[in-house]
């Protein structure tokens, strides 16, 4: 009787510390999640076709940001964008990371660096799956932890640990990093078509990855996109795609678990976002909105209006400056850190980069975009009137610059290489949803254009966002709207200047 009763006091003091330690758990944690070639084909944003009942309940219960955009539809020139609230013309990294391709940051970006300024405001770091960018002491974080970045349920599982730690007290930054919804894996073999669909990193053959229950999608059900060409290799295409982002959705769901079976789910901030649009010709690559416009869904368990969207313009410049201003981090009077890093002395303690080219003859204080957390205290807030992006390489055999600027009524394009044909990514070539079309001329149709004006671009567009939102009718030669187009090229050149653009010497020459 006795050692029954101590038995169960030993069981209630457990589960006593237990809730104690939960209760305890740091407060204002920050989970960021950014996957691989995804455009809003969200529930959340209107997509009847799409399943993610995960992204859409926190949606529900956060903010949807109905116009978001990246600043580049380019995956590593995108994620240091992500990284270092600066346009990637300005922090160096032009275009790919890996491979031949070899582009970097510049080392000074060290002091505005994401996980860096995070963990001088306090934090502990981690960063699971997709990372892409350079250098790596630049964008370092204090732990990195290894699953396949396919499988987002096993990269929560992967997390599960650092995420429910007491042992440290610190608030967490979690870099979530998905490979989907990516092309890759080969071809649909059981496909009947002629010219077979990507798998989008699915299994073959209908398989499933470890733990996730696959979501199947009939290409007659899917939704195309108005930059596409309805055809039966883009909806077979589309198919496999759907089925990438059910399962990152799967992901969300287990980390949603996890974080509320640790009594975290309210303290903690997710943030889900996308490097760029998907990858189709017309999307990923290219500056038109089927690059540009992202999925933007905020969870803050702090404020207290949720379920809210807002139609204010928001770019992946902004970031890293709300995260660490969530964090407290920010300094309004610089728009940088408040604890901020000297990169000379930085580089000088570790013996490294001493006669690097190591911040382009300017020093890195402040960021390029502001914090969005004033909007998600009120949801009628503007926060940009006008946005840029700035694309220069995809793949290092693709140059063709273009700058953008945009706001809620033009748009304008400037295309610096338009005398080129536009390179292709290299699978973005190979898709069957563009070669079907290719191989029936140039005339043939492709989304709101046809192959040939896809493929030789002038040199500027201007689109009228508020009547053409699909981006039908470049009305750059319109001469009823001459004077618009020199009011946006004008805009263009201030934010150029202001961002420190190197291509701004292209008006000027050649």
């Amino acid at each position: 009787m006795l050692a029954r009763i101590s038995l169960c006091l030993l069981t209630v003091f457990t589960s006593s510390l237990l809730l104690t330690t939960a209760s305890l758990a740091a407060e204002r944690n920050v989970i960021f999640i950014i996957t691989d070639d995804e455009s809003p084909t969200l529930g959340c944003y209107g997509d009847t076709a799409a399943k993610t009942p995960a992204i859409d309940a926190l949606a529900a219960d956060g903010m949807v940001f109905r116009n978001a955009f990246a600043t580049t539809a380019s995956c590593s020139a995108s994620r240091s964008v992500v990284m270092s609230g600066l346009h990637n013309h300005r922090n160096g990294q032009f275009g790919h990371q890996h491979h031949y391709h070899k582009f970097a940051s510049f080392h000074d970006v060290v002091s505005l660096a994401l996980p860096r300024v995070m963990q001088r405001a306090g934090y502990r770091t981690a960063q699971i799956g997709k990372y892409h960018v350079a250098p790596e002491t630049v964008y370092q974080f204090e732990t990195y932890l290894n699953a396949n970045s396919r499988n987002a349920v096993e990269m929560a599982e992967t997390s599960k640990a650092f995420l429910t730690d007491n042992e440290d007290d610190r608030p967490f930054l979690l870099y979530f990093g998905t490979s989907d919804p990516h092309r890759g894996g080969g071809v649909d073999r059981t496909s009947e078509s002629e010219l077979k669909p990507n798998l989008f990193g699915n299994k073959p053959n209908r398989g499933s990855f470890p733990g996730v229950e696959e979501v199947f999608f009939d290409p007659a059900d899917v939704t195309v996109p108005p930059f596409l060409p309805d055809t039966p290799e883009t909806r077979e295409e589309l198919a496999q795609y759907y089925q990438s982002c059910s399962r990152i959705d799967a992901g969300v769901a287990r980390l949603v678990q996890i974080l509320k079976e640790a009594d975290l789910y309210d303290k903690t901030m997710i943030v889900f976002t996308s490097d760029h649009g998907m990858a189709f010709a017309g999307g990923k690559t290219t500056v038109y909105e089927g690059g540009l416009r992202v999925p933007f869904v905020v969870r803050d368990p702090y404020q207290p209006e949720r379920g809210v969207e807002s139609e204010s313009l928001v770019s992946h410049i902004d970031i890293t400056p709300s995260l660490l201003d969530f964090a407290g981090g920010l300094d309004p009077e610089t728009n940088g850190p408040k604890n901020p890093l000297n990169a000379n002395k930085f580089w000088k303690q570790r013996g490294e980069a001493l006669k690097e080219n190591r911040n382009g003859n300017k020093p890195f204080v402040s960021y390029h975009g502001k914090s969005w957390m004033p909007v998600l205290a009120n949801p009628d807030q503007p926060h940009h009137e006008t946005i840029m992006a700035s694309h220069t390489f995809h793949e290092i055999q693709m140059y063709y610059p273009m700058r953008v600027v945009r706001d809620q009524d033009f748009k304008l394009i400037w295309n610096i290489a338009h005398p080129l044909p536009y390179p292709f990514a290299s699978d973005l070539w190979a898709a069957s949803s563009w070669q079907a079309q290719l191989a029936k001329g140039e005339d043939a149709p492709y989304g709101q254009m046809t192959v040939g004006r896809y493929v030789q671009r002038p040199e500027f567009e201007l689109y009228d966002m508020r009547t053409d939102p699909n981006e039908s009718t470049n009305l750059a030669t319109s001469a009823g709207h001459a004077d618009v187009l020199e009011k946006y090229k004008a805009k263009l050149k201030a934010m150029q200047k202001e961002f420190d653009d190197p291509w701004i010497l292209k008006w000027t020459y050649e």
